[in-house]
């Protein structure tokens, strides 16, 4: 390779991260979305099941039929929306139609009581959502790019959970005051705002070859890695299993210690719950803007997701060494830092083993879907523990998972900020003729 040749694919290869300069409004527009689409993307959650069951009077039976259809919508539909999103162009548009589609579904249910409809809603909304977590990231990367995707992803993951944590207290107060039915207006209004955010964020600005996780080449267009080439890598195979049993381990976790609070503690549950979530999201913020620190001072991801897995089986035996309400909200600190990890690592890890691959959005929705069989795993088999064998054994059944995670990471995971130069290898870089001819000028040089 000539000088001329090498310098262009030197420059290929950082400047996607060095030389992105998106405008204040751009990165404005992208902080407000971020922030709002924390009460969007999963409509009103948990508190649809409040609502249908003591506003509508529905059977617990109608209402799991209806929330387990949709979990499992949502499960299937993860891979097929990464692929989606790798594809479109339009991501702006796809974000604004799914927060628009999601905010109308929330005051369609509020005004039924029907259970298909419902059911056909709730469905619809699990896979518009779907597109929604992909499509947020292959912004962010097409936006400021590689280089800068660590300190995005950890801002991203601070405004999510201010987010979270400001929508929990609005709608615990538009509930309390309002009605149940206020929470879907609430939804609507976030939405609404959520569409016009993103359509604020300039489309000249985003590289779309970069938000799928590919590398920008100034002269023809790369294509994206065949998907055989992806789903045989062991590396990537390794992350999901890590994942798989990171969710089975962390799922059930605060599940149960609401109930063990309900069992202990009658009349303090809900207080005792929702002082465990406040709490988790506040540490969450903090962990993830150091998590964002800790990368640009040059910490492997590999180190920093080590904290995670470390703290997850430790959180699972010190809840199951104790039902004292103010000792489970403090050990429930520890899953806002193995939380707060995971939303920003698991992200970058991602984008380390697709660069170059065109395919970040797929491996986006291969870790959801990993995160939800291994949260299905978690509820479903904790469940029958408890039921057999008490609160203890499923919290050590939770912790066991949890160090087969940190085991299988710590052994057989490569650090992919090592890797990052020789995972784009596989890309092809088609070299310019301008700059061919300048090699070959230079090679008939006296």
């Amino acid at each position: 390779m000539g000088a001329a040749a090498k310098r262009f694919v030197d420059e290929t290869d950082d400047g996607a991260a060095a030389f992105r300069s998106p405008s204040r409004r751009s990165l404005g527009a992208l902080d407000a979305l971020t922030f709002l689409m924390a009460d969007v993307r999963d409509g009103i959650g948990p508190f649809l099941a409040v609502f249908l069951k003591g506003s509508q009077h529905w059977s617990s039976g109608d209402i799991g039929l209806v929330m387990g259809a949709s979990g499992i919508a949502a499960a299937l539909s993860q891979i097929p929306a990464g692929m989606l999103v790798d594809a479109a162009r339009a991501k702006r548009t796809v974000i604004a139609v799914s927060s628009l589609t999601i905010g109308l579904g929330c005051l369609a249910i509020a005004h039924s009581s029907t259970l298909l409809v419902v059911l056909a809603i709730q469905v619809m909304l699990a896979l518009v959502a779907a597109v929604i977590p992909p499509c947020l990231a292959a912004l962010s990367l097409g936006i400021v790019g590689h280089g800068a995707l660590p300190a995005r992803v950890s801002r991203n993951e601070s405004l999510n959970h201010a987010g979270n944590f400001t929508a929990a207290a609005m709608a615990g107060l538009v509930g309390q005051y309002q009605g149940a039915i206020w929470l879907f207006y609430l939804v609507c209004f976030f939405a609404f705002a959520s569409s016009l955010a993103v359509m604020l964020i300039r489309p000249s600005e985003i590289d779309h070859e970069l938000a799928r996780g590919g590398e920008t080449v100034r002269d023809g267009k790369a294509q994206p890695l065949p998907l055989a080439r992806i789903v045989t890598r062991r590396d990537v195979w390794v992350f999901l299993a890590t994942v798989v049993f990171f969710h089975f381990g962390n799922a059930a976790m605060l599940p149960l210690a609401g109930q063990m609070i309900a069992k202990t503690h009658p009349g303090q549950d809900l207080i005792g719950l929702s002082a465990c979530v406040i709490a988790a999201q506040l540490v969450m913020m903090v962990t993830a803007s150091a998590v964002g620190r800790a990368m640009r001072a040059g910490i492997g991801r590999k180190k920093i997701f080590l904290v995670a897995l470390v703290v997850l089986p430790i959180r699972g035996l010190l809840f199951a060494a104790t039902d004292n309400a103010y000792a489970v909200i403090g050990i429930q600190i520890l899953d806002g830092i193995s939380a707060g990890i995971f939303g920003v690592v698991a992200t970058i890890i991602a984008s380390d083993l697709m660069r170059g691959t065109g395919r970040f959005s797929f491996a986006q929705g291969t870790i959801s879907l990993a995160v939800g069989i291994g949260a299905a795993l978690s509820n479903l088999t904790s469940g029958f523990i408890v039921d057999r064998f008490g609160f203890g054994a499923a919290f050590c059944l939770l912790a066991f998972m949890a160090l087969i995670a940190l085991v299988l990471f710590a052994v057989a995971m490569p650090e992919t900020l090592a890797n990052i130069r020789s995972s784009s290898a596989s890309t092809i870089i088609h070299i310019p003729p301008a700059v061919a001819a300048a090699d070959a000028c230079e090679g008939h040089r006296p």
